[in-house]
């Protein structure tokens, strides 16, 4: 690496030459398959660590450790202030280990240190407080009704909010620790267990934060983490009988997996899924606004972000100073690895993502489009591509409307709003996407039109622990954050008594 790269601290080191196992009940147990996973760093393509690769086996044991400890009641039954102490606590000991899980993320995921450190770091401990207050915000309702027998009878209905007992968590790989977070705090929050499975490509974050809430006073059991591939662990963990609800943030293919075999036991489902999310820009648009917001917007952890701005539509008076705008930054971008905090595009996530991304621009190079790239990135056996605009692709090329989950951007020329807005709808996903204006009456006309579980105006990605966020059509089912983030992980039942 080069020499301003961050200094790896002495307890990340440690961690990695560990031999890392399951974390079942409270500690830590070896895998019963013998195969491992290879965690590599995407900088240089060396291995780092290894994990367990946990078998069918080991998921219905750690599903047992939960089921146990959700029916015994050693969390559920506490007192809401009890548990929103611990989970307080447990925020506090991320802050204290902040800068250890920060290169722990850059190391196995290849984002920028200062994406770590903010992101996956810095907004996990705000919503992990947040979620923490939320344990003792769990409200039902007293309801008046009109029973009509039998005659004289008086009823008094109320309902409560019962935690809905062991979910399984599926996280993926471009942000491991926040998303992973996402799931694991509502669970505990609303009383429940959870058996979490990050990817096998980045599963060290998760499995250091499973030793943290024991630390804090999560008992034993409560929290519980396997490690493996989605085809045998994923799949045993998420199709096992004892599982009542499965929250995955992951590829649409997948999901719809996932729904379908949760399915034939009515196991609830939140899902977060894929995006081709659209920005709008109108020629009243704050042209300097633009640009800054949506190369942030798109190339935030190299495009890796299900909610990033990959389809940009503009308007034809400004659309030639806007492409002009985005290829001048493009080709500003510093390329490294990310543990150099000069650097603004970093490798992808693994060697196989890599060569997925690279094939989309392959395509698009033999159907003669237009790209506009910037620099290729250090000539080290790193997983990079250089960020790289499409200029008006034509619908023929796969990245057009598939979603590549990279370094690309499609600049696409529209005469006006309503062919942006036609377009922009096109699509079988409804994940995000943004309206650049300066004006509010086009603000408030168009946002109702654009069909999208999140809808921005004058920026794109950033989200909130207060902002409801999910999908429209096939980007997904269910909410997370906001007031109501914990209905999702319980059941309404309603008390009628009769007096």
């Amino acid at each position: 690496m080069p020499d301003n790269c961050v200094t790896i601290l002495n307890s990340v080191t440690r961690f990695l030459d560990r031999q890392h196992g399951l974390y079942i009940n409270g500690q830590w147990q070896a895998s019963q398959a013998e195969q491992r996973l290879a965690v590599y760093n995407p900088a240089d393509g060396q291995q780092i660590s290894s994990t367990a690769d946990a078998n069918a086996a080991d998921v219905a044991l750690a599903v047992s450790s939960a089921h146990q400890a959700f029916t015994a009641g050693v969390w559920a039954q506490r007192l809401p202030a009890e548990r929103e102490r611990i989970l307080l606590r447990y925020a506090d000991l991320l802050e204290q280990h902040c800068e250890e899980l920060a290169q722990l993320e850059t190391l196995e995921q290849g984002k920028s240190i200062n994406i770590s450190r903010a992101f996956e770091v810095g907004c996990t401990l705000n919503w992990m407080r947040y979620t923490a207050g939320l344990t003792t915000k769990i409200t039902g309702q007293t309801l008046d009704v009109s029973i009509p027998m039998p005659p004289g009878a008086r009823y008094q209905v109320y309902t409560r909010k019962e935690p809905i007992g062991v979910v399984a968590g599926i996280v993926p790989w471009n942000f491991p620790l926040l998303i992973g977070m996402r799931k694991v705090m509502p669970a505990l929050a609303a009383g429940c267990s959870i058996v979490i499975k990050p990817s096998e490509t980045t599963p060290l974050t998760l499995l250091r934060m499973a030793e943290l809430a024991s630390e804090a006073g999560v008992p034993p059991g409560v929290f519980n983490v396997v490690t493996g591939r989605g085809a045998v662990c994923g799949k045993a963990l998420t199709e096992h009988p004892l599982i009542a609800k499965v929250s995955f943030t992951g590829s649409t293919p997948v999901g719809k997996g996932i729904a379908r075999a949760a399915a034939d036991r009515l196991t609830r489902v939140t899902l977060e899924l894929g995006g081709k999310n659209p920005a709008i820009v109108l020629q009243d648009a704050d042209l300097q606004q633009v640009i800054e917001g949506l190369m942030a917007g798109s190339f935030l952890n190299q495009g890796q972000v299900c909610a990033a701005s990959s389809r940009i539509y503009i308007e034809a008076p400004i659309y030639d100073r806007l492409v002009a705008g985005f290829e001048q930054a493009v080709k500003s971008l510093s390329v490294g690895p990310g543990m150099d905090g000069s650097t603004q595009i970093n490798p992808l996530v693994s060697l196989a993502h890599r060569n997925k991304v690279a094939a989309y621009l392959d395509d698009a190079r033999n159907k003669r489009a237009e790209l506009i790239s910037g620099s290729a990135g250090p000539d080290a056996q790193g997983f990079y591509i250089p960020p790289t605009l499409v200029i008006n692709p034509d619908d023929s090329l796969n990245l057009a409307r598939e979603e590549v989950f990279g370094p690309v951007v499609n600049l696409i020329r529209v005469a006006d709003a309503e062919e942006a807005l036609r377009k922009a709808n096109d699509t079988d996903y409804g994940l995000t996407a943004s309206l650049w204006t300066t004006s509010l009456q086009a603000a408030m006309a168009y946002t109702p039109r654009i069909q999208a579980g999140t809808v921005w105006v004058n920026t794109h990605t950033l989200i909130d622990a207060n902002m409801p966020f999910g999908g429209f059509k096939q980007s997904g089912s269910g909410r997370d954050f906001g007031p109501d983030w914990l209905d999702a992980y319980t059941e309404s039942k309603s008390v009628c008594i009769r007096y």
